[in-house]
């Protein structure tokens, strides 16, 4: 009896525990029910019926671009980092994309690998003015987000080009939401990409990179490792964005660097580093979308819908971090 009674409030700490270290999770996943919820209900109030399937697979994706710059915003952030550039790089591997891309097969897979690695080596000089010329992140991004832009609009002055139909349809198909099927695989690839060496690294250093140095983890390596691999992401999110437009445009990614940051704190990631989730940050890129879509249906003036999405952003980070305190506390 007394090893029963010993051992069932430990069981009720590590719960606490495990609920409190994925609160974030938690909350994005009510957001998201709740936020599809009502937008179902003022679409049908707007339209006397349902979201089909068209309205469906043109909310995935949209929303794909916004994935991609979450999860790419996630992993810089999870260093106690910021990717101001993110905006910059989609507009980059957008413009290329439009200009280079061709109806062949060789054409669409040399051209992708080619934005994705320039984009991966555009992030490692991120990574290496920030880690070892040991620049703030903020001031480091925010120039190269300039900079980048800048080739954009040199690469795709003027709105055009064309993507190739097949290239559209193989990542954002215009017949059914078949672009979940990549959110899945990310999410997949997430949960495997933490238990790897790198992952545990970029998550030590978050939490405190002394400590993991001591453990022997090398903070400006994984520093740079991380700001590579959101560059890499960053382009993804770019050829999602000349995919689902069908066409390049210089300066269509602007509006991602913030809204990024904005997923990947409804998802539940610490703006401070070391906690949260890539599944969590893409989640939180959906009830951004779900949000835009709330308030177009509402008939929002347009003037004030960033009013509205900045008070709703707000509402829900006070939200998580009250209940996050909440039940660490009692843990």
């Amino acid at each position: 009896m007394e090893q029963t009674a010993l051992a069932q409030p430990f069981r009720r700490s590590a719960a606490t525990h495990a609920l409190g270290q994925n609160i974030g999770l938690i909350l994005v996943c009510i957001l998201l029910v709740a936020s599809i919820v009502a937008y179902c209900g003022i679409y049908y109030a707007a339209q006397q019926r349902f979201p089909g399937g068209f309205e469906i697979t043109s909310t995935v994706n949209n929303t794909m671009p916004l994935v991609l710059a979450a999860l790419a915003q996630t992993v810089v952030v999870l260093t106690r980092g910021l990717d101001l550039s993110v905006g910059g790089m989609m507009d980059l591997s957008n413009a290329i994309a439009a200009v280079t891309l061709s109806a062949s097969l060789g054409s669409m897979v040399f051209w992708s690998m080619a934005i994705l690695a320039l984009g991966a080596l555009l992030g490692f000089l991120n990574g290496v003015l920030v880690a070892i010329g040991r620049l703030q992140p903020i001031l480091v991004t925010l120039a190269t987000l300039s900079i980048f832009q800048g080739l954009a609009i040199r690469v795709l002055p003027q709105p055009g080009g064309a993507v190739p139909e097949a290239y559209t349809a193989a990542l954002v198909s215009t017949k059914a939401p078949y672009a979940l099927l990549y959110v899945i695989a990310f999410g997949v690839l997430w949960s495997a990409f933490r238990r790897t060496r790198l992952g545990v690294s970029i998550l030590a250093i978050g939490n405190d990179a002394q400590a993991a140095r001591a453990h022997g983890i090398d903070p400006t390596r994984t520093r740079i490792a991380a700001y590579t691999l959101s560059g890499m992401l960053a382009s993804a999110a770019g050829l999602f964005l000349a995919a689902n437009a069908t066409a390049g445009d210089a300066t269509t990614g602007n509006g991602y660097t913030l809204s990024s940051i904005v997923a990947v704190v409804l998802g539940g990631v610490s703006l401070f580093g070391g906690r949260g989730s890539a599944i969590g940050a893409m989640l939180g890129a959906f009830v951004s979308s779900m949000i835009v879509n709330i308030l177009f249906f509402s008939h929002i003036d347009p003037l004030y819908q960033a009013f509205y999405e900045g008070l709703f952003l707000v509402l829900a980070v006070v939200l998580a971090e009250a209940v996050g305190r909440l039940v660490r506390k009692a843990g």
